[in-house]
């Protein structure tokens, strides 16, 4: 041991060490508070993140969005050619009369599988998502029980008190009224 360290000590601080015993350190505190605002942040983010698709899945799906309004708009279409030109409307629609029977089912199948794979890719989607959100449910859980804790160390509050009416009639009239 040193003449340095006989006269000064070892360089603690005996007095902050103490404090921190019986009160938290604000700075360290202030650390914490931080460090919990970003993980939570974090997690959020993670939470709400999509998935990064390349450009033929965007394309994809960009081309999977066109039928349904093609199909809504180009119906619209012929109720405004049946207003606009009956004749040649009547035309069209005598066309389509004489398209075969067989034909149409195909029309119906093809509409009906990609409508139906459509969904059913949807619906995994969904079910994929479920299960990412169930997957986490621990860590929620964990968590939430970690805020309980929280919440049950703080000191409890005093009673609020209700103010004082600056007029008796004012509150007989609200104690009749209410």
């Amino acid at each position: 041991m040193g003449m340095m360290e006989l006269l000064f000590g070892t360089g603690r601080n005996v007095v902050a060490e103490t404090v921190e015993v019986f009160r938290a350190n604000a700075e360290g505190e202030a650390e914490r508070g931080q460090a919990l605002r970003e993980a939570a942040l974090k997690q959020f983010g993670a939470e709400f993140a999509l998935p990064r698709k390349g450009v033929f899945d965007q394309v994809i799906d960009g081309l999977n969005r066109v039928p349904r309004p093609a199909m809504a708009l180009g119906t619209i279409g012929l109720f405004i050619a049946a207003l606009v030109d009956p004749v040649w409307f009547g035309q069209r629609m005598a066309g389509i009369a004489l398209v075969p029977e067989p034909l149409w089912w195909l029309l119906g199948a093809i509409v009906s599988f990609y409508f139906g794979a459509r969904h059913q890719a949807k619906g995994q989607d969904f079910q994929r998502d479920v299960a990412l959100t169930m997957a986490a449910a621990p860590r929620v859980m964990a968590d939430m029980k970690a805020l309980e804790t929280l919440r049950a160390a703080e000191p409890e509050r005093p009673e609020e008190t209700q103010p004082l009416e600056p007029n008796a009639a004012l509150a007989e009239w609200r104690a009749r009224a209410g």
